[in-house]
């Protein structure tokens, strides 16, 4: 008995397959690139005149965005806050410079896609691969296609493009000249000073506890404990609090007199009460903690660690010289008073510090 069996097996349809293969050809030959397809803007003279209007537009608002930014920056307070929907409230100068600093760069941007895409070249060109190192024949190809590519942009016949391109990438370097106000006006001798400078011996400036706002006695400072001070005179509800503050904040300690290493110090202090500047000699962090049995302070930014028993001696961390010290005394009623300014500029390094 015989059947007629199909041979549907893998093996089969394989056969088949390649000979359709054969008869067809490579099926991943490469199959070239698509007949190109002109724009409208290269058959149609005011087609490109209008796209060249529009990138010329663009680059003139990056222009304008710019002019904006460097007047935000002069026109906003840096204080004042605005509600602007959904953003709530910010800042309105760093609102206006973010704007109009975004619409600048996107302007010159989107000008300049929008001049590739409509006015430049678009003909596609297949290169072979080819060693990184080129030789002469391959230069000079490359440059002579750099020479007709600038040609084809008509970066040199469009003067209403190149000009605007050129004012709108001109002006927007101003844009960082102007954030170096940021970097504020040239110390001079502020940072020289600070507010216990108008201290004097026949006009001395009480030490005003910064917790209860009176002035203090020396028996007002135990052995052992950290008290915060500021001159007499400052307020805390005066407009310039916070930067006076960051000069004449004061930390007094109260050390045994055998303990005192340094005697130079000691003789700047009052029956063993110091008083150091609080603002750390590396970033200018302020320092709040202490430990009785070292007298050591530390600052907990970056872990600077003084010797205050010691001159405030820098013993670890990355400050680089010691807290300023300043010289007290008692008045007649027994309150500690400054009657100078501190031994040296208070905080960080600068180039201008005299030592």
């Amino acid at each position: 008995m015989s059947h007629d069996i199909s041979d549907n097996s893998p093996q089969a349809h394989g056969a088949s397959h390649g000979s359709e293969v054969a008869e067809h050809g490579n099926p991943f030959a490469d199959p070239g690139l698509p007949a190109h397809l002109p724009r409208r803007t290269d058959i149609d003279e005011r087609a490109a005149k209008r796209a060249e209007r529009q990138v010329s537009l663009l680059f003139i608002v990056s222009m304008l965005a710019t002019i904006g930014f460097i007047a935000s920056y002069v026109i906003f307070p840096i204080d004042k806050i605005v509600y602007i929907f959904p953003l709530g409230h910010v800042s309105a100068l760093n609102f206006a410079l973010g704007m109009t600093l975004g619409v600048a760069l996107f302007c010159i941007g989107a000008g300049a896609v929008h001049w590739a895409r409509t006015l430049m070249s678009d003909h596609e060109i297949p290169a072979e691969r080819h060693p990184i190192e080129a030789d002469d024949e391959v230069r000079a190809d490359v440059i002579e296609q750099f020479k007709t590519g600038a040609a084809e942009s008509g970066f040199g016949r469009r003067k209403l493009l190149r000009n605007t391109l050129i004012g709108s990438m001109a002006l927007v370097p101003l844009s960082g000249v102007v954030l170096l106000r940021d970097l504020g006006p040239l110390p001079e001798q502020k940072l020289l000073h600070t507010g216990w400078d108008k201290a004097t011996p026949q006009n001395p400036i009480a030490l005003i506890n910064m917790n209860t706002n009176r002035p203090m006695k020396a028996e007002d400072i135990v052995q052992g404990s950290l008290t915060f001070a500021k001159p007499e005179g400052l307020e805390e509800d005066a407009p310039d609090f916070q930067q006076q503050i960051a000069k004449d904040a004061l930390m007094l300690v109260r050390i045994a007199p055998g303990d005192l290493k340094d005697q130079q110090s000691a003789e700047l202090g009052f029956d063993g009460i110091l008083a150091y500047s609080k603002i750390c000699t590396h970033v200018g962090c302020p320092i709040s903690l202490y430990e009785q049995q070292t007298h050591h302070a530390l600052c907990p930014c970056h872990q600077s660690t003084f010797d205050l028993a010691d001159g405030a001696r820098v013993i670890f961390g990355p400050a680089g010289h010691p807290l300023p010290q300043l010289k007290i005394t008692t008045d007649e009623q027994g309150f500690l008073v400054a009657t100078g300014d501190f031994d040296e500029p208070v905080g960080p390094s600068y180039w201008e510090r005299p030592r």
